[in-house]
């Protein structure tokens, strides 16, 4: 089985890629989805309690809104993902297991950190999709998110400069939804063939 990961910055286009993935019948786990889906295991809100106070859990809930309040300082994220990134690679492992044994030749990793968790040191090959900055801003505008926030959030990740020179693939996400699938299509031919392995 061959495990490939999935990354970019925000807004580069890595969630629309692996969706496109998934309509092509690929296998993607999607880390941000388990780090979302951690947040409702007993083990992580322990933990977040124990850190951050009781008051960040209420009624087996956790307060997702005023952790987003603090997590977006160096410290406070260190904290969590300290929390919550154990769970997701156990979980990860867990699945990864699962279709290993159900004999799936090549599983995708959507995780928007992939280098800067270290986490890509446990795959065989690395996709990054791309995209000139300017346009990434103008996406994230799109989604309502202030220059501000915009700067803040993507200073927490590698550069795409420094991201697309770890890649064993770029997957460019300049132009239109075809030329997008086309690469997406052109990316799956080359692992069919064995050119990425």
């Amino acid at each position: 089985m061959i495990i490939i990961g999935l990354t970019g910055i925000l807004g580069s286009g890595k969630s629309t890629v692996a969706a496109l993935l998934r309509k092509r019948g690929r296998e993607v786990i999607d880390l941000d989805a388990l780090a979302r889906d951690s947040l409702n295991w007993k083990e992580t809100q322990d933990d977040i309690k124990r850190a951050f106070g009781p008051e960040y859990v209420i009624d087996g809930t956790v307060d997702v809104k005023r952790l987003r309040g603090i997590a977006f300082t160096k410290e406070h994220l260190r904290t969590l993902e300290a929390i919550i990134h154990p769970q997701v690679i156990q979980e990860t492992r867990r699945r990864l297991d699962v279709l290993e044994k159900q004999d799936t030749p090549t599983v995708f990793i959507d995780h928007p950190l992939l280098f800067e968790t270290g986490f890509y040191r446990r795959l065989d090959k690395i996709v990054v999709v791309t995209a000139a900055m300017d346009t990434i801003r103008e996406r994230l505008k799109k989604r309502g998110m202030d220059p501000d926030d915009i700067e803040r959030r993507l200073s927490f990740q590698l550069s795409l400069e420094v991201k697309e020179k770890m890649a064993d693939y770029l997957i460019d996400n300049n132009g239109t939804e075809n030329r997008l699938e086309e690469q997406v299509d052109g990316l799956l031919e080359k692992i069919t063939k064995g050119e990425v392995s």
